[in-house]
């Protein structure tokens, strides 16, 4: 899911695509889309996508069947050329989706819950190791094929460690990433793609082990994991960012890719000072 700017004007790649409309949010601007492989781009998903504008969902409600056109750059993607083909009922379990998966959400102030992990050295880690370091934790998967999901996180992430790096009063901050894909982002994947990044493993650590336990572990959080039966690795998920401070209490929670690394940096501020 990293793409690279490998220059001023990143090329502009366009898809058409086909599937039927789960959920349009109140502002137009964003939609849940269960869609068929999306040939030399992605296979059959379910996740939500940005339109190039609220026009592009006029007329449109849950339920449609639709043609449309996705556009991927470097560091974006969205959605154009809506156009109805149909109509069916959306499926039960789309209607509503669990965001916590039955697991209560954590509140401001709680206590984290304790998890068992494996990093990207592929040593086994808790949870509980990064307490005395206020935490910013992500969740990701490597393969997550669209610039505005995963890969952004990983550009937020690399951006928070590039203040983090030049700023002595937050040194002491510490980055998680989360895999929910373990099958496929193995110690091995997670320390090429930390490469990648150019991740400081003194300061950036990332995390996988069995995913039962991460599904758990994220959904306290309010991220949703749906996995294909019939292809585990087809997954479709909610993004969800959080502070958490050096005695392991959540402090904030960001829902979906709206927020700036700028943002995450102003509210870690007063953490470290109250450490």
């Amino acid at each position: 899911m990293l793409a690279a700017a490998c220059s001023s004007a990143p090329p502009e790649r366009t898809f058409p695509m086909q599937g039927q409309i789960f959920t349009v949010e109140s502002d137009r601007l964003h939609a849940v889309i269960d869609h068929e492989e999306i040939k030399g781009f992605m296979m059959a998903m379910t996740m939500t996508y940005k339109m190039k504008d609220a026009k592009v969902l006029d007329g449109i409600v849950p339920g449609d069947l639709i043609t449309a056109t996705l556009t991927v750059v470097s560091n974006d993607a969205y959605v154009a050329n809506v156009k109805k083909t149909g109509h069916k009922d959306v499926p039960k379990a789309a209607e509503a989706p669990a965001a916590s998966s039955g697991f209560e959400l954590l509140k401001i102030g709680a206590d984290v819950p304790d998890a068992k992990f494996v990093d990207q050295d592929g040593k086994k880690r808790a949870f509980s190791s990064f307490k005395g370091s206020p935490v910013a934790i992500t969740f990701i998967y490597t393969s997550c094929p669209l610039p505005t999901f995963c890969p952004l996180m990983d550009r937020h992430f690399v951006a928070i460690q590039d203040t983090i790096k030049s700023d002595a009063a937050l040194k002491k901050v510490h980055l998680v990433s989360v895999s929910f894909d373990p099958i496929t982002d193995t110690p091995a994947v997670l320390k090429a793609h930390a490469r990648e990044l150019k991740a400081d493993p003194a300061r950036w650590t990332f995390l996988t082990g069995d995913r039962d336990e991460i599904d758990q572990f994220a959904a306290r959080f309010g991220v949703s994991v749906t996995r294909a039966q019939n292809d585990p690795k087809d997954i479709a998920h909610t993004l969800r960012t959080a502070i958490i401070d050096a005695n392991g209490k959540l402090v904030k929670v960001y829902i979906g890719n709206e927020w700036t690394p700028a943002q995450l940096i102003e509210d870690l501020r007063p953490v470290v000072h109250a450490d």
